[in-house]
């Protein structure tokens, strides 16, 4: 048996296959089609979980993705455990392991219950309010209790083994929702052969088709049509179908993330099979299709479990075979709850009465009702509902007032009406528009290329919307690019028709009682909580938003916004549109962090790019560090070594000899065309114009406001070309800081830019030997000072292969950095190797080139510079052109804070006990016996052991910098205070001597 709840020959799945699963330990069976919510409520179980903040026994709510009760933990393995799955989602499979989640020590004796009794402490915004004394208290008691409670279900504490994908695609049509208007859209566009992409959350096409026994469409009922046009559809080449897939997040230029569920609903998914994919859609136009929500009652303790939506209850008779009681009550301000009931009675199951809040209402169903001996009761409200763990009775009563009578029932069925989906069409940007007729917010102003249509656009009636959705979809490929359209629309034959229902709470859960009328059941707001953040201030919707945390659960309020703003404004006196809505947010429905993240974890989780040189370097058993995405040899220990040890010993090998070091990840821009030098002139302090082809300067390129934004040099290779470089973390931002400014600023320049970092090898050759290293395998290029002089550029070729040789120093010694294509990057590092062994050459690695600049003043922009650094206060104002009437960060430099005296400038330290050394970040202050918190005047930047000076040298940023040569300062530290003497930034070769060899 699949259940006591299952009727016999009813529903899609009757002759399916039989799936066992357990829910919190007990065994139950269900049949393969089944949701968790389904097949739990076949086998007569109601209780599903408890809510967040007063632990009150909960059911299922609804039959989709706006549940806000059945939240379950589902766990394959130790590792494979997911935490909030809503079980209205989660398809059934044979052996599914699910557990309720928020309660202790069970689901039907939660200790946290405690806080339902003790809910006047709990009130709306207690936590604003709260937990403010004593203020010890906070940190040892209040943080750590608040902490343990929050959240629902429990994090996973193991690595995720499951695999996810990620994919990108575009189409000319993208239709989101897979109902009868999403169906018809998708087949007028993919008619006229235009791409076309279908989705819908569901197992199953159909929307609202699934559970409507009156809709006929081509002459077949409504869900038997759309099994036959989906079929059609995934037949066309031009057209893919996405079943189980959600489209969560609406983005800018029509851009979609959908979220695929591959392999949830499998009970034995092969290791090769994605557990979730993402799609990232770009499509020229987008159909919204994505239907209505049905909204609940608001009335006294309408959380029993047992108490659902009148559509849900539909689903489950209709499409999953299911009775969700035996004694049904219905509770509702609108038509569809008939339909509800007229299906039950017609399954067998007992309606005990129709309890309706409208005065007179008329229509087929309400006939149909009656006809079928169905108690029906106008004009009044169910003021409570009995029971506990389970719902028992609801007590009716005139909806003006007057006696009371209590009705026998397992189930409460509910519907105050549906409410258009615009979650999406809000994502997009697009603007909301209240219809004052039918009380909803409705698509109004669109910002992208984008139509809703159908239910979520406020069309009522399945022929209206069919009709709309298919002249939608034509349109959308015919503003696609669509020539002509050749399909048929779908005829409606029958259809069902429902009124439009109510806004906020009803009678019983009015302004005078202090009853739990539940409005959000994930977060516990009731309609009086709506009613004090009004009280105590709160005016627009997003504030009592925040006060309440109405629609800030999981279901980003489903069901419970547009109740939230009617009542507020009702307590207001105002309209609805006068106290707004609040904003729809990405995502839809929660996402999972591994379809997100995809492959994009462990070794995978950030790109590893790795130079040309890299393989050698390895192999000589360097250490690596990361820099940005890139590995970088950070030292290479000889036998015995620790880190400081090599790196001593290459410091000291540069300057004896000489050192090779990959400087293959500085960043390179070739800037090219006629006006490059006028581009560079805008773009970097320094001129341009005059420096000769073969020379090369070095470059400061500001941002707007003044502030140091990058640095390195640029070599002119022709009257129309430079050679680029940037500091390795810098490049991207570069090349797009300068494609920005080309683009929107100096549109009218001849210029291209290309990024050639990955087409360039860069082997640093520096010390007093360096050219004798790399002499011997140069072709035709005068290597002579005379001929090749500091900061210059030459191009010929090295061991037979094209070489950009510049004459460049970033260690202070005669040096060159030698430019070949990627590809002969390690031929010519092991030729320069073995060249270099003759004279007594080391590798050193990122550590030792720190060391080298530091000893020489250096700068590396981003670690002796934080944003607020301009060319003056880092020393450098030679190298802004006096004469430059313009560049990018002229005017900012030129600010009075900019130019201020005091400002934080650059200078060099020397510790008093030169074996020590600072920490990096470490504060400076004057006078190390102030009160504290004491007045800081600068940090360290950088610091090393230099074993070339014989001492510890750093540099920092101290206000006033270079005012204060010879005075001492004061670095705070844990163990002690240390004395440091300010000085210049240069502890090497102050003369510059050693350029020149």
């Amino acid at each position: 048996m699949s259940g006591a709840f299952r009727i016999p020959g009813a529903g899609r799945f009757s002759q399916a296959k039989t799936a066992r699963f357990s829910f919190d330990g007990q065994s139950y069976a269900g049949i393969e089609g089944d949701t968790l919510a389904s097949a739990l409520l076949a086998n007569g179980v109601h209780l599903v979980g408890r809510s967040f903040k007063y632990h009150r026994p909960r059911g299922i709510l609804s039959a989709g993705a706006e549940e806000p009760n059945a939240l379950v933990e589902i766990k394959r393995d130790a590792a494979r455990k997911t935490p909030n799955v809503r079980a209205t989602v989660q398809e059934l499979y044979d052996g599914l392991d699910a557990q309720s989640q928020n309660r202790w020590p069970s689901l039907s004796f939660d200790v946290g219950a405690v806080n339902d009794i003790a809910s006047p402490l709990f009130s709306a915004g207690f936590y604003y309010k709260t937990f403010m004394w004593p203020k010890a208290a906070w940190k040892s008691l209040y943080e750590p209790k608040i902490r343990a409670a929050a959240g629902l279900g429990v994090s996973p504490d193991q690595p995720d083994s499951d695999h996810y994908s990620s994919r990108y695609a575009h189409c000319d049509v993208l239709v989101l929702g897979g109902g009868a208007a999403g169906i018809a859209a998708a087949l007028a566009a993919a008619e006229t052969g235009v791409r076309v992409i279908l989705a819908d959350e569901q197992a199953e096409f159909g929307g609202s088709l699934r559970f409507e026994t009156g809709a006929k469409i081509d002459g077949q009922g409504g869900f038997a049509w759309a099994q036959a046009a989906i079929a059609r559809l995934s037949a066309m080449d031009n057209v893919r179908v996405l079943s189980r897939t959600t489209a969560f997040g609406y983005y800018a230029q029509n851009f979609v993330g959908l979220v695929e569920r591959v392999s949830d609903h499998l009970s034995a998914p092969g290791h090769d099979l994605a557990r979730e994919r993402l799609w990232q859609v770009r499509a020229k136009r987008v159909v919204l299709a994505s239907g209505a929500i049905e909204r609940h009652m608001v009335f006294a303790d309408n959380d029993r479990p047992g108490i659902m939506l009148a559509g849900a209850a539909r689903t489950y008779l209709n499409h999953y075979g299911v009775a969700v009681g035996k004694n049904v009550g219905v509770y509702t301000a609108n038509d569809s709850a008939y339909a509800a009931a007229i299906d039950l009675k017609k399954a067998g199951i007992n309606v005990a009465a129709i309890v309706d809040l409208r005065d007179n209402p008329t229509g087929p169903v309400i006939d149909e009702a009656r006809a079928l001996g169905v108690e029906v009761n106008f004009g009044r409200a169910v003021i409570r509902a009995g029971g506990k763990l389970r719902v028992s009775s609801m007590t009716v009563q005139p909806k003006n007032g007057g006696g009371e009578r209590t009705i026998p029932v397992d189930a409460i069925l509910m519907s105050a009406g549906w409410t258009p989906s615009v979650h999406l069409f809000s994502q997009s940007r697009g603007k909301v528009a209240f219809n004052d007729e039918t009380k909803r917010f409705v698509p109004g102003t669109y910002a992208q290329d984008c139509v809703s249509v159908g239910a979520c656009n406020g069309t009522d009636g399945l022929s209206a919307t069919v009709d709309e959705a298919y002249a939608a979809g034509a349109k959308a490929a015919k503003d696609a690019g669509a020539k002509t359209a050749k399909g048929t629309k779908p005829k409606v034959d029958a259809s069902e028709s429902w009124s439009r229902g109510m806004l906020g709470a009803a009678p019983g859960a009015g302004p005078d009682t202090t009853v739990k009328a539940f409005v959000d059941f994930q977060n516990d707001v009731t309609a009086k909580d709506i009613r004090q953040a009004v009280h105590e201030g709160m005016r627009s919707i997003e504030h009592v938003k925040r006060f309440t945390t109405n629609g800030m659960a999981t279901d980003q309020g489903k069901t419970s916004n547009m109740h939230g703003l009617a009542i507020a404004a009702e307590t207001l006196g105002k309209p609805i549109p006068e106290v707004g809505l609040t904003t729809f947010r990405a995502p839809y429905t929660p996402v999972t962090f591994g379809a997100i993240v995809s492959h994009a974890r462990g070794p995978l989780f950030d790109p590893t790019r790795k130079t040309a040189i890299h393989p050698w370097a390895e192999a000589q058993g360097a250490v690596f560090e990361d820099v940005g995405q890139w590995k970088r040899a950070w030292y290479f220990p000889n036998a015995g070594e620790d880190m400081h040890a090599a790196v001593d010993r290459e410091c000291v090998a540069v300057r004896k000899t000489a050192g090779l070091f990959d400087a293959s990840t500085l960043g390179k821009i070739e800037v090219v065309g006629p006006d490059a030098a006028k581009f560079m002139e805008l773009l970097y302090t320094n001129p341009w114009e005059k420096l000769e082809p073969g020379r090369c300067r070095y470059g400061i390129m500001l941002r707007e406001d003044g502030f140091i934004y990058d640095d390195g040099v640029v070599g002119r290779l022709a009257p129309d070309r430079f050679h680029v470089t940037t500091t390795t973390g810098g490049a991207p931002r570069v090349m797009n800081h300068m494609e920005d400014y080309l683009q929107t600023e100096f549109p009218h320049l001849n210029v291209w830019l290309t990024s050639i970092t990955e087409q360039w090898a860069v082997i640093a050759v520096q010390g007093p030997k360096s050219r004798d290293i790399i002499a011997p395998l140069v072709e035709g290029i005068d290597m002579s000072d005379e001929a090749l002089p500091h900061m210059s550029v030459r191009e010929g070729k090295i061991c037979g292969v094209p070489t950009r040789l510049f004459r460049m120093s970033f260690t202070g010694e005669r040096g060159f950095e030698v430019n070949v294509p990627a590809d002969y990057g390690q031929a010519v590092w092991e030729a320069l190797w073995a060249e270099g062994q003759k004279h007594g050459a080391a590798a050193y690695g990122t550590e030792a080139m720190h060391v080298l600049r530091a000893e020489k003043g250096y700068i590396i922009v981003g670690q002796d510079t934080d944003g607020t650094v301009t060319p003056n206060d880092a020393g450098l104002d030679w190298a802004v052109g006096k004469k430059k009437t313009d560049f990018v960060g002229i005017r900012g430099m030129a600010r009075p804070d900019l130019v201020a005296k005091g400002r934080k400038q650059l200078v060099g330290l020397k510790t008093k006990d030169p074996k020590v050394v600072l920490e990096e970040g470490a504060q400076i202050v004057e006078d190390p016996k102030q009160a504290i918190p004491m007045k800081m005047i600068g940090h360290v930047t950088s610091s090393y052991w230099s074993e070339n000076c014989g001492r510890s040298i750093a540099l920092a940023l101290v206000a006033g910098g270079r005012d204060r040569m010879g005075e001492t300062l004061y670095v705070p530290m844990p163990n002690g205070v240390i004395e440091v003497e300010v000085t210049g930034m240069v502890f090497f070769d102050e003369t510059g001597g050693r350029l020149n060899g």
